[in-house]
C-alpha cells in the first residue's frame, strides 16, 4: 500500500533536517590531543627535605621587605611592558568575538530613492522616455550553515589565541615581579659594596699618612708608601665605579615602574636584613600547571591545530541560507499598497573547483605550524626543567660559597686586629697591618656579592615555578589590600598522560 504524498514530504524533510544536525555535530580536521611529554620524576639536585612547596605559597610571603612590596606594587600599576599586555588581552578578546558572531545571522538594511528617464533604482533601464520614480527599502538575512565546523574552528582558534594572551600577560607580571625584585636585591647590594669601599678607602688613607710620615722622618723605605698608596687609589677607584653601577641600577628600576631615570629611595634597607622564606621545588606536573609560558605555548598550539581542521574546511562547499523583506516599487504612489511588498528565501553553496594549489598550500601551511607549535611546546617545558634544576644547584652550591667566604672574611677581620696589635706593640711594621686590608677588601666584596647571588637564585627558582600554585588566584588575611585589585585570568588546567 503506497504512503500519502504528503506524508513522504513530511519523512524527507525529518530526514534532511537529522542529517544536517548530524553534520553540523562534526568538524573537519583534527581533535586537540596533547602531546606527550617525557617528564622527569625529580628535578636534577632537588635535594630539600622542607615540607610544603613554594607553589603554596603567596609571592607577598616570599618577599617580606615592605620597600620591595611597595615597589612591586608601582610596577604592576605602571609598567608600559604590563599594561600593553593588558592591551594585548582586549585586542584578543575583541578577535574572539568576531569569530563567534560568526555563528549568528548576520542581517543588514538598504534603501533607495530614484527619480529619473529611463533609469530605475539608480540603474538604467528602459521606461519609455517617461520621467519615474522608484523606491526600495529591504531587510537581508544570510547564515553560514556550519555544516563541516570550519566556523567552529574558527571560534576554537580565536579562543585558544585569547587564552593565551592571558597567559602572556601573566608572565609578563611574573617576569615583572622578578626584575623589580632582582634590580632591588642589586640596589642593596651595591649599597653594601659602596659602605665596604668607603670604610676601606679611609683605612686605607690613613695607612697612607702613617707611611708618608715615617717615610718623611726617614723610618720607611718609598716602595712601603708607594704599596700604600697603590692599595688607597685602588680602593678610591671603587667608588665611582660603584655610584655608576647604583645609578644604572636605579634606572633600569625607575623604567620597571613606569617613572623616568631617578634615585630609588630605600629608606633602611640593608642586603643582611632581606630575610626570603625557603623555597623547595615543586613536582613537575606542579611546574606545568603553574608556569604562564608552557600554559601560553599550550594554547598556542591548540590554536594552530585548530587551523588544520579550518583549511580543510576551504576545500568543501559553503552552504549558506539567506533572507530577503521589504517593498519595492517604480511608482512611490504604490509603495505603500500590498503590491510592493517583496519576500524571499534562498539557499546557496559556493566550492571550489580550480584554486592553482592555493587550498593545498594553505592546508600544507597551517600543519607545517602545528608541528613548529607542538616542538616549541615541548622545548617550552624541557627549558623549564633545566631552568628549575639551575637554580636549586646555584642555591645549594652558592650557600656553600657563602659559608666558606664568611670563614674567609672573619679570619682576615681577626688577621687585621692581630696585626694592628702587633704593630702597637712594636713587634711588626705597619706594612704587615696593610697587606691584611688589602686581602680583606676583596673578600668583603665577595661575600656580598655572593649573599646577593643567593638572593637572586630565589628569585629565579621562584620564577622557574611559575610564581606559585596560588599566584593571583586566592587571597590571604595577610595580603595587602592591593594585592587582590586585579580579576585572576582564565587558567587552563594540567592533566598528567
Amino acid at each position: 500500500m503506497s504512503r500519502p504524498l504528503s506524508y513522504n514530504v513530511w519523512y524527507a524533510c525529518v530526514v534532511a533536517v537529522l542529517v544536517g544536525v548530524w553534520l553540523a555535530g562534526c568538524a573537519v580536521g583534527p581533535n586537540y590531543k596533547r602531546p606527550n611529554i617525557n617528564t622527569p620524576a625529580t628535578f636534577r639536585d632537588d635535594n630539600t627535605s622542607t615540607n610544603g612547596s613554594s607553589a603554596e605559597l603567596f609571592w607577598w610571603q616570599v618577599y617580606r621587605d615592605e620597600t620591595l612590596q611597595a615597589l612591586i606594587h608601582e610596577a604592576y600599576t605602571n609598567n608600559y611592558d604590563l599594561r600593553i599586555a593588558a592591551a594585548r588581552v582586549e585586542e584578543s578578546r575583541a578577535v574572539a568575538t568576531q569569530a563567534r558572531s560568526q555563528f549568528f545571522p548576520s542581517a543588514t538594511y538598504n534603501g533607495t530613492v530614484s527619480r529619473g528617464k529611463n533609469e530605475l533604482f539608480g540603474a538604467p533601464f528602459t521606461t519609455g522616455g517617461a520621467t519615474v520614480n522608484s523606491a526600495a527599502v529591504t531587510l537581508n538575512a544570510f547564515w553560514e550553515v556550519d555544516f563541516w565546523g570550519r566556523v567552529r574552528r574558527l571560534n576554537e582558534s580565536a579562543r585558544a589565541r585569547f587564552l593565551a594572551s592571558e597567559e602572556a600577560r601573566r608572565g609578563i607580571r611574573l617576569s615583572l615581579l622578578s626584575d623589580v625584585a632582582m634590580a632591588y636585591f642589586q640596589l642593596l647590594e651595591l649599597d653594601e659594596e659602596m659602605k665596604i669601599a668607603s670604610r676601606t678607602t679611609n683605612s686605607f688613607g690613613d695607612s697612607l699618612q702613617i707611611f708618608n710620615q715615617r717615610l718623611e722622618g726617614g723610618t720607611a723605605s718609598g716602595l712601603e708608601s708607594s704599596r700604600a698608596e697603590a692599595a688607597f687609589e685602588d680602593a678610591a677607584a671603587a667608588l665611582p665605579s660603584i655610584r655608576l653601577q647604583i645609578a644604572q641600577t636605579e634606572n633600569e628600576l625607575s623604567i620597571l615602574l613606569g617613572r623616568n631615570p631617578g634615585p630609588i629611595q630605600r629608606p633602611g634597607a640593608s642586603l643582611q636584613e632581606v630575610v626570603l622564606a625557603d623555597i623547595p621545588a615543586g613536582l613537575p606536573s606542579a611546574l606545568l600547571e603553574r608556569r604562564p609560558d608552557i600554559l601560553e605555548g599550550e594554547q598556542e598550539l591548540r590554536a594552530a591545530n585548530a587551523q588544520v581542521g579550518e583549511s580543510v574546511a576551504e576545500f568543501l562547499p559553503k552552504i549558506g541560507l539567506t533572507a530577503l523583506l521589504g517593498k519595492v516599487s517604480p511608482e512611490l504612489s504604490a509603495f505603500t499598497l500590498g503590491g510592493a511588498n517583496v519576500w524571499g528565501v534562498a539557499a546557496d553553496a559556493t566550492g571550489p573547483l580550480f584554486e592553482g594549489g592555493r587550498l593545498v598550500g594553505q592546508y600544507r601551511q597551517s600543519k607545517a605550524e602545528r608541528e613548529a607549535a607542538k616542538l616549541q611546546y615541548q622545548l617550552t617545558i624541557l627549558k623549564s626543567f633545566q631552568e628549575v634544576s639551575d637554580e636549586l644547584i646555584a642555591r645549594e652550591q652558592l650557600a656553600e660559597m657563602r659559608e666558606h667566604q664568611a670563614r674567609q672574611v672573619s679570619a682576615l677581620e681577626k688577621a687585621v686586629v692581630l696585626s694592628s696589635e702587633r704593630y702597637t706593640a712594636g713587634k711588626a711594621s705597619y706594612y704587615e697591618v696593610l697587606e691584611a686590608q688589602q686581602q680583606l677588601f676583596p673578600a668583603q666584596l665577595n661575600l656580598a656579592r655572593t649573599q646577593r647571588d643567593q638572593l637572586l637564585a630565589v628569585v629565579a627558582l621562584y620564577k622557574a615555578l611559575g610564581g606559585g600554585w596560588q599566584n593571583e588566584t586566592n587571597t590571604s588575611s595577610s595580603s595587602p589590600i592591593w594585592a587582590t585589585n586585579e580579576k585572576p585570568p582564565a587558567r587552563v588546567r594540567y592533566e598528567s598522560n
